[in-house]
């Protein structure tokens, strides 16, 4: 092994020598690596390789198995890839290798010798001779053979059946006897499966006859032998101790079976079947056992055996137990064996049918479950697989379902109804008792749906589905796919439609009722549908229509059910009355669109419910027939009971009783049928009573005189005493069911008077209807001093008033109508709504009694007293204004019905709106407007959110109320006007969104009212006014800015339209305003002042100091930004008087500045004269003081830090303050320069200086205090007012963008403070341009400066001011170069840095000019490469960059001179540890391709030197490198002088494409190898440079590369290469630690093949 190593030989079989020396690789991807490299050098020399292997392993006798196992893998699949082409000679050389191999150890080693077997299969194929011929003389007679023989010779049988059949006789022959022999499992296993496969090669040979080599081959031929080998198997080696043993017998004994002697296998079955039988006890796994079984039966009934008949109760006994455990679905081994257990009971039911029948339905009645289910599992599969044989035990086998019908277990449910469905197919329900069977899927269909709950894993579980859906899928598609089925479910399934416990099963019914009537119809039994004469069950028409009409109204109940029975219901029509088919054609498919357009959730219950009520209308009408009329709302009658517990649809019932008795004309019936409801009514049931109420007004439309005559008649009856007798043992029952059917009578009489005709029922409400109403409602209103605690009677009383009242305000007389109650009435309402709870809401009894109230006082005469009045303003307002902020939660937490709750809270805010508006529509005056205000007033300003909110919500609906009212016939004086204006503008501001919209809301309404009070016409439109509409959208947010804006906006408009009488007063209130409990309020009070001085004349200007004083102290007490608004003005004036001295204090306050200094400063900048002053004070303290002092720090040794000087640092806060006054603009843009270089160089300065430390605690203790404090650290104080700065001086883009590309963070980074300078410098160029000229003239001096920061920073502005033409146009380039060129021997590397890269940014910046300074910058850039102080190469990187720009823009005799120079300088910098230098030298490369025409050759070898290095580093682990080497490749290209590589580089290596770098190198050494093949040895030779790279994926790379390069060049340039070098080196590389790299090596030495 170790020579062929040392010197590889030169050949085919020298290379797949080294691969299998590799073989001992560890990791199994570089082994399956070597595979399929042998695989490729055997596609290309099948024999030769087939030949090396076998010297190989026959030379490396020593080799450790695993490893002969890989040479074998891929003989056998050179074998199986060749088999037609193989040589004769070198298939025997094979099969002699692989059968030496296969029997070289005795002992079993079963990945070695399955390999080997694996190589003679495949060369059976076609050498089944030569193969057998060897492996024969190895299976002796007498000697037991080795393992593997065996297996070969069954795998042989399997995979070439014509060609091993013919052996087999011999073979069996010599095998009989060793069977004997066979004293090891192993062995015996081996014989076991052989003989399997032997039994099952020989059925398909005997059953393709036609196709086979010999069609003489009888099944006798076999039969003798393997009878006598069955007798070893069966009598000896089955009664082993080892399970795998007896299961391989097992398996051999099945198939053996039909192969057996018939006269044998009939003598071998008493015995045989028991002895299979008994393994299911010895084995859990049975699946092999019931194949093997399933065989013998079958082979048993082939022969027509007699035996059967005695073992038959032991089968039965033994199967049965095998399909009553359950099948484990993760288990595929048990589903399968349940199939071969019901083919073995399909078998023995064929031909015992009686029997199998008499064992099964007995156990039908087992208590246990899984047997009852594994019982009908069979039953399932005999009724569908032995329909013949069960034909006539039809009835037998329905009449032994009774007991399984009555089964509760759900899985034998589920078992049930599968067992129906085979029935149905097979034509059992057919038979008498099939009804039974359809009963009871129906029932199933009934139970409730389950909802979708999580699985457990239940292994006995049939299906996961629930017995109610497979019942509903399996009834559906017996309706519509079982043609037999039509008579035996129509019209029998509408025998379910009417019984209230198949309600879950309507939709499915419906469904199939339908699609069962359509297929009748189409039959053309249209008229004769439903034949009642033959089928006496049936409901009447009647009780369908009912039964359908009451589930739709609840139409997406029960999956849907209301499409299903309208649409069933019109398929019906003709049955029901002839009369009703055009109606209902037309209806019907509209009221099933309303369903289908809807969802649950949108659906208006109360709209869909009128129009079923109009379609039964129209239904009433069309039928047009007293008699019909009278039978149906009998049934609606009788079929009220079954509803209870459905209280939606008994309460839609009650409504078309009412709507039918309307449209019958016996009035006997009428008064029959409204007696039985009064006195079979659930009165305890709400529903029950509003459906009564509601049947009763519906039935009042054409029946007024008998509805409260039978109301009258009922209160006298027996009924009604007995029912208040009947309870009088239990007196608590006793009371309150009386409460409730009084309650129900109250509530019919509000219906009645709802709906009866106005002209009818306005003489009978007080003279009857309220008469009855207090006779029933026992309170001081009759005088009696008893008041109910009845809730229900409460709000059935309050409810049918508000009826009443309803009808009369609705009634054509009204205007006529005194009510002469009313007083007693609104009493009462105040009453009720005094008795409800403060602390929640948790009765509609307020809105009720509001809406009721609204009623009586809109127009029914007479008026309310004023003290009645003000006890009912007020008794509403408080019982809802007072409550809790939440009134849909309970005090217990229990928020369940919380939307409820809000709905009832949104519905009696409502009704306080309405019922003071009606109030107020009685005084619609000035005054009246006072009074309602004076009762609302307290409520506006109260100190409670929620009671504010409200109230300001009631009081704009109250003002636009009033306005929308307001008739003005004369002039007057609104005189409470600048009053009302103080009570609301300031809650403008209120720290509720809501109030502050309707604050807003009510001063637009007053300040309209006051314009009609002065004679402007009500539709007058004030463009002030209607500006405080546009002013709303701005309150959404509380945004204090805007809010300020709003109260100063709205100041303003109230200043120009109150009257001058009034403005005093005015003021007085605002002042009040100020201690409003709302500080948000208090503020827009301020606000509001100073804007109404401003705009009404200074009054109080003499009082300003006093003013300032009072905000001063307003500061102090509370820290909010509209009462620092206030303080400015006053600041402002102090400071145009005493400038210096204000400047001088300010400056003198203690840093960090607290919130009022800072509101001081922001006020300097009111007006720009003085701003500007103060601003030149500022800058002069900056400048004047040094930056920092140098303190040594103890802490760190010899070290020092350094100390910012709090001068210029207080200087540095005080222009951010007042730069952030949106007034100091003008000023700022007048001194721009200078601020903008003072504070540039103040950034400079401060990177890295630290705090004095008393300042450093002050500033703790100041960030403790406050949330978010601007920091006091020098550089971000610096950075920050530099920023606002630009922002004050109109140069906001500037400070976006360099906010966007972080350059503020940059400059504060002591290590990129420069590129963060770049970036401003790049957008003071983008977007101040003109500014640009006096800063560089301001600039230039610092870059002398003693401070190596500040001409860093102006080198890196300079710098970047180059990439921009701005310096170009603004005729700076001169000045700025000459700068950059100058600073080249800065004794600071970052300047040096710099300037090269400034001087490249002329290439970007300005093209132009680049050939005309071409010599300077070129002499730059090779200084820069040059530079001696650069360890790290930084200058050089920057000169290579900023060179590979300028190319571009020079032309080649520029650059002539030192192109070869360069190109050669930057070479070494390809492979650089450094990626930076890696991508610049690149990118560089491929620019100074551009250059190369006049030097063509010169350039070209440069070119071939880099190639292998561009090309291998597009595996570079650094994406910017693969981008450069990406850009190099493409310019390279066109000089490459190959048009087809040429095209690749332009085409695969685009910057936006991804690339699969394997296929692209395979094609680039193809157009290598076609344009260039004399290359060849000079590519592997760069190549086996980087066999020693550190980077992991350019060493895989590059022995690809060369497997590219050999796989493509001619045979003609294959000497060029040195074979011994290459492969000594791949060799070497074979052992490199990383396994993708060993991959590589393999796969190429796998294809030397091709330059051998």
């Amino acid at each position: 092994m170790m020579e062929s190593r040392i010197k590889p030989c030169l050949s085919c079989s020298g290379l797949a020598t080294t691969l299998m020396d590799a073989t001992t690789d560890k990791d199994p991807l570089v082994q399956e690596q070597i595979y399929n490299a042998l695989c490729y050098l055997g596609e290309s020399e099948p024999e030769e390789i087939l030949h090396s292997c076998d010297e190989y392993l026959r030379q490396h006798d020593k080799l450790a198995y695993p490893h002969r196992v890989i040479i074998l893998k891929a003989m056998e699949t050179v074998v199986k890839n060749n088999i037609a082409s193989l040589d004769k000679s070198t298939a025997k050389v094979v099969i002699f290798l692989a059968s030496n191999e296969m029997t070289k150890s005795k002992e079993v080693i079963r990945e070695w010798q399955q390999a080997a077997s694996s190589v003679l299969v495949a060369v059976g194929q076609r050498f089944i001779n030569k193969v057998m011929e060897e492996v024969l003389t190895k299976f002796q007679p007498g000697i037991l053979p080795h393992y593997f023989i065996v297996q070969t010779f069954a795998n042989l049988s399997v995979s070439n059946v014509f060609g091993m059949v013919p052996f087999l006789n011999s073979i069996l022959g010599t095998m009989l006897p060793m069977l004997g022999m066979a004293k090891q499992d192993h062995m015996k296993s081996v014989f076991c499966y052989a003989l399997q496969h032997f039994s099952e090669s020989i059925q398909e040979y005997l059953a393709n006859l036609d196709k086979a080599p010999d069609p003489t081959v009888r099944k006798d031929t076999f039969s003798n032998e393997i009878f006598s080998a069955y007798e070893v198997l069966f009598n000896s080696w089955l009664q082993h101790r080892e399970a795998k043993l007896r299961l391989a017998v097992v398996e051999a004994v099945g198939p053996m079976s039909y192969l057996m002697p018939s006269e044998k296998l009939e003598e071998q079955l008493p015995k045989l079947i028991p002895g299979i039988l008994a393994l299911y006890k010895k084995h859990a796994e049975a699946f092999y056992i019931s194949k093997s079984l399933c065989q013998i039966l079958e082979a048993s009934v082939n022969i027509g055996s007699r035996s059967l008949d005695v073992q038959l109760d032991a089968l039965l006994g033994t199967l049965h137990p095998q399909i009553c455990a359950p099948a484990d679905p993760s288990v595929p081994l048990t589903v399968k064996n349940h199939t071969e257990v019901l083919r073995c009971f399909t078998v023995l039911a064929c031909s015992f049918p009686d029997r199998v029948l008499a064992f099964l339905l007995p156990k039908l009645e087992s208590s246990n479950e899984r047997t009852r289910v594994g019982t009908l599992l069979i039953m399932r599969q005999i009724i569908n697989s032995a329909p013949s044989q069960m034909e006539i035990k039809k009835p037998f086998i329905l009449s032994s379902m009774k007991l399984p019908l009555q089964d509760s277990n759900d899985k034998v449910k589920r078992a049930v109804v599968q067992v129906i469905s085979a029935m149905a197919h097979h034509g059992y329900l057919e038979q008498p008792g099939g009804e039974a069977m359809m009963e009871y899927l129906v029932r199933q269909c009934a139970l409730p749906s389950e909802a979708p709950k999580k699985q457990t894993p239940d292994a006995d579980d049939l299906t996961s589905d629930s017995v109610q859906s497979i019942s509903v899928n399996t009834l559906f598609l017996l309706s519509t796919t079982v043609d037999r089925m039509n008579n035996v479910l129509w019209p029998y399934l509408l025998e379910f439609v009417t019984p209230i416990q198949f309600t879950n099963a309507l939709t499915p019914l419906c469904k199939s009722l339908m699609y069962l009537a359509m297929k009748k119809q189409e039959e053309g039994e249209n008229a004769s549908l439903i034949r009642y004469d033959l089928n006496g069950n049936l409901p009447s028409p009647y009780a369908l229509t009912t039964r359908l009409l009451v589930v739709s109204s609840q139409p997406y109940a029960g999956d849907c059910r209301g499409t299903a029975a309208l649409r069933l219901l019109s398929v019906l029509q003709y049955s029901v009355h002839p009369a009703l088919e055009q109606l209902w054609s037309k209806r019907v498919p509209s009221l099933v669109e309303h369903i289908e357009e809807n969802t649950e959730k949108c659906l208006c219950q109360k709209e869909w419910e009128e129009k079923l009520l109009l379609f039964l209308q129209e239904t009433l009408a069309a039928v047009s027939d007293n008699t019909w009329i009278c039978h149906f709302v009998t049934e609606m009658c009788r079929q009220l009971n079954s509803y209870n517990g459905f209280p939606l649809e008994k309460n839609f019932l009650y409504k078309c009783i009412g709507t039918t008795l309307g449209a019958c004309t016996s009035k006997d019936l009428v008064q029959k049928q409204l007696q039985e409801l009064l006195e079979t009514a659930r009165y305890h049931e709400e529903a029950e009573r509003e459906g009564l109420a509601s049947c009763f007004g519906i039935c009042a439309i054409n029946h007024l005189e008998e509805t409260l005559a039978k109301l009258e008649d009922f209160v006298r009856s027996d009924v009604f005493k007995k029912s208040v007798g009947l309870f009088s043992i239990f007196k608590d029952r006793s009371d309150n069911e009386v409460e409730k059917i009084k309650s129900t009578l109250i509530l019919c009489y509000g219906f009645v008077a709802v709906h009866a005709p106005k002209e009818l029922v306005l003489s009978r409400i007080e003279a009857d209807i309220l008469k009855n109403i207090f006779q029933y409602f026992n309170t001081k209103v009759l005088g009696i001093k008893v008041e109910t605690k009845d809730l229900t009677l409460k709000l059935c009383l309050i409810r049918s008033i508000c009826m009443i009242s309803q009808a009369i305000y609705n009634g054509g007389k009204c205007g006529d109508f005194v009510f002469s109650r009313k007083a007693e009435l609104v009493a009462q309402m105040v009453e009720f709504i005094k008795a409800e709870p403060l602390d929640a809401m948790r009765t509609p009894v307020r809105q009720r009694a509001m809406v009721t109230c609204t009623y009586l006082v809109s127009v029914l005469e007479p008026h309310l007293s004023d003290p009645d009045r003000t006890e009912l303003i007020d008794t509403c307002l408080a019982s809802v204004l007072a409550l809790p902020p939440d009134p849909g939660q309970e005090r217990d937490g229990i928020g369940s019905d919380a939307p409820h709750k809000e709905i009832l809270y949104g519905d009696t805010l409502s009704a306080l709106k309405d019922l003071l508006k009606s109030l107020l529509q009685r005084n619609l005056t000035p005054h009246g407007l006072q009074d309602m205000f004076a009762h609302l007033g307290p409520w506006i300003k109260s100190n409670k959110e929620q009671e504010r909110q409200r109230a300001v919500e009631v009081s704009a609906a109250l003002l636009d109320f009033y306005l929308g009212k307001l008739n003005v016939s004369t002039v007057i004086p609104f005189y409470n006007l600048g009053v009302l204006i103080a009570l609301f503008s300031p809650r403008c501001s209120d720290s509720l969104a809501s109030v502050r919209q309707h604050a807003v809301d009510c001063v637009y309404c007053l300040l309209y009212i006051q314009l009609c009070y002065e004679g402007f016409a009500r539709d007058h439109t004030d463009e002030m006014v209607e500006g405080l509409k546009a002013l709303k959208k701005g309150l959404e947010e509380p945004d204090f800015t805007v809010l300020f804006h709003t109260c100063h906006n709205i100041a303003m408009v109230v200043g120009k339209r109150v009257p001058p009488d009034q403005l005093m007063s005015l003021l007085l209130a605002m002042f009040e305003g100020l201690a409003d409990p709302d500080k948000n309020c208090s503020r827009a009070a301020t606000v509001m002042i100073n804007s109404l001085l401003k705009e009404r004349g200074s009054v109080l200007q003499e009082k300003v100091p006093d003013i300032m004083s009072i905000i001063h102290s307003k500061l102090q007490e509370v820290d909010e930004e509209h009462v620092r608004k206030a303080a400015q003005q006053t600041v402002y004036i102090l400071a145009s008087q005493h400038k210096s001295v204000v400047v001088s204090s300010l400056l003198g306050s203690a840093l960090p500045f607290d919130s009022h200094t800072c509101a001081m400063w922001r006020s300097l900048a009111a007006e720009p004269t003085l701003t500007s002053q103060i601003l030149e004070q500022l800058l002069e303290k900056v400048n004047r003081d040094v930056p920092y002092k140098e303190s040594k720090c103890f802490l760190l040794g010899s070290g020092s830090e350094r100390i910012a000087t709090p001068l210029p640092l207080a200087a540095t806060c005080a222009l951010y303050e007042i730069m952030s006054a949106p007034e100091s603009g003008a000023a700022v843009l007048g001194l721009y320069a200078p601020l903008f270089v003072t504070l540039l160089l103040r950034v400079s300065c401060t990177v890295g200086v630290q705090l004095p430390k008393s300042l450093q605690s002050r500033e703790r203790r100041s960030s403790s205090l406050s949330p978010a404090p601007r920091s006091l650290h020098p550089c971000s104080c610096a950075v920050e007012t530099l920023k606002v700065m630009l922002a004050r001086g109109g140069s906001e883009a500037v400070t976006r963008a360099v906010g966007s590309a972080g350059g503020w963070d940059l400059m504060a980074s002591p290590e990129r403070h420069h590129d963060g300078i770049a970036v401003l410098a790049g957008a003071m160029a983008r977007h101040a341009g003109p500014r640009l000229p006096l800063i560089v003239k301001n600039l230039v001096p610092t870059l002398s400066s003693v401070f190596d920061s500040q001409r860093i920073t102006t080198t890196a502005f300079f710098a970047e001011l180059l990439n921009s033409n701005v310096v170009n146009d603004l005729m700076l380039l001169e000045t700025v170069m000459d700068n950059m060129t100058g600073r080249q021997k800065d004794p600071c590397m970052l300047v040096r840095m710099l300037a090269l890269r400034g001087l490249g940014n002329i290439s970007s910046g300005s093209p132009e000019k680049v050939r005309k300074h071409g010599a300077k910058l070129l002499a730059s850039m090779v200084n820069g490469m040059d530079d001696k102080d650069d360890p790290h190469n930084l200058v050089a990187l920057e000169a290579m960059s900023s060179l590979s720009k300028l190319l571009d823009h020079l032309e080649e005799r520029d650059i002539q001179s030192m192109l070869l120079h360069i190109a050669i300088r930057i070479r070494p910098f390809f492979d650089s540890e450094q990626p930076g230098l890696r991508q610049s030298s690149i990118v560089l490369f491929g620019n100074l391709t551009k250059f190369s025409e006049d030097d063509c050759e010169a350039f070209f070898e440069q070119i071939l030197n880099g190639l292998v290095t561009l090309l291998l580093h597009l595996q570079d682990p650094k994406p910017e490198v693969v981008k450069a080497c990406k850009f190099a490749l493409r310019m390279c290209g066109p000089n490459m002088g190959c048009e087809g590589l040429c095209d690749m580089f332009l085409n695969h290596l685009r910057e936006d494409r991804s690339l699969h770098y394997g296929e692209f190198m395979n094609n680039v050494c193809k157009h290598l190898m076609q344009s260039y093949p004399e290359m060849l040895n000079r590519l592997i030779l760069t190549n086996l440079f980087y066999f020693k790279s550190n980077w992991v994926d350019i060493r895989a790379a590059a022995p690809m590369f060369i497997g590219f390069l050999v796989l493509h060049v001619d045979e003609d340039h294959c000497q060029q290469v040195d074979l011994d070098q290459l492969i000594s080196a791949l060799n070497l590389l074979l052992k490199d630690p990383v396994p993708a790299v060993r991959m590589k090596v393999a796969e190429t030495l796998g294809r030397l093949v091709r330059i051998l």
